[in-house]
């Protein structure tokens, strides 16, 4: 009877994971747009000569105030679609929370910013790494993991070290950036793939009429 009610559970589990995993792949153009968006935002810092606490974070801001845009746009299309929409928009809360305190806050220091990009990179990688555990491994449960793994990592670093400079800071954030924007990039292209293989299965599958 136990074994009976955990396979039960396991298909529960199996068929909740690939629903998600299908409602991401639909989705997969928007997780393009804001990979590319970090890339952009990533290469901008890196190569931003005589960067101000100013200018970052208002580049910061408008990074973070589209992303959030975005984190709602995929809690909206996972709510219409039964799948698991808290994630997306608990994301979404956070990016507009700390775009609008680095835009509302421009005599912030630089300590002060380095303890909000590690709340904001904290609580991401935590969510994606959630969000790794609801989707299934075809659907790129592993890019989401290591991207989670890089967002904690980023924001120890944040913590251990917030009395670095300027310049530092500019480079760490970039780096960042890029590296998580490029996972998400592959990521998407990953759905994207799998999206068109699950269309080609379910036209082959699909009885005459």
């Amino acid at each position: 009877m136990r074994t009976a009610t955990a396979n039960s559970a396991n298909t529960i589990s199996d068929f909740q994971s690939k629903r998600q995993g299908e409602i991401l792949a639909n989705d997969w153009g928007v997780l393009a747009i804001r990979g590319l968006l970090a890339v952009i935002f990533g290469i901008i810092a890196l190569f931003m000569p005589g960067v101000t606490i100013l200018s970052l974070l208002l580049l910061f801001a408008a990074y973070m105030l589209v992303d959030s845009c975005f984190a709602f746009y995929n809690a909206f299309t996972s709510m219409r679609g039964s799948g698991s929409w808290g994630l997306p928009l608990i994301q979404g809360i956070i990016s507009l929370a700390a775009g609008l305190i680095s835009f509302l806050w421009p005599g912030i220091t630089i300590v002060a910013f380095a303890l909000v990009l590690a709340a904001w990179s904290i609580v991401s990688g935590c969510l994606m790494l959630a969000g790794a555990t609801a989707v299934s491994v075809s659907y790129g449960r592993g890019w989401l993991i290591f991207g989670g793994l890089v967002s904690l990592l980023f924001g120890v670093m944040m913590i251990v070290a917030p009395l670095i400079g300027m310049v530092v800071l500019t480079w760490w954030l970039g780096a960042y950036a890029l590296v998580v924007g490029a996972t998400v990039i592959v990521l998407a292209f990953q759905l994207r793939s799998r999206h068109e293989a699950s269309k080609r299965v379910e036209q082959v599958t699909r009885p005459a009429s």
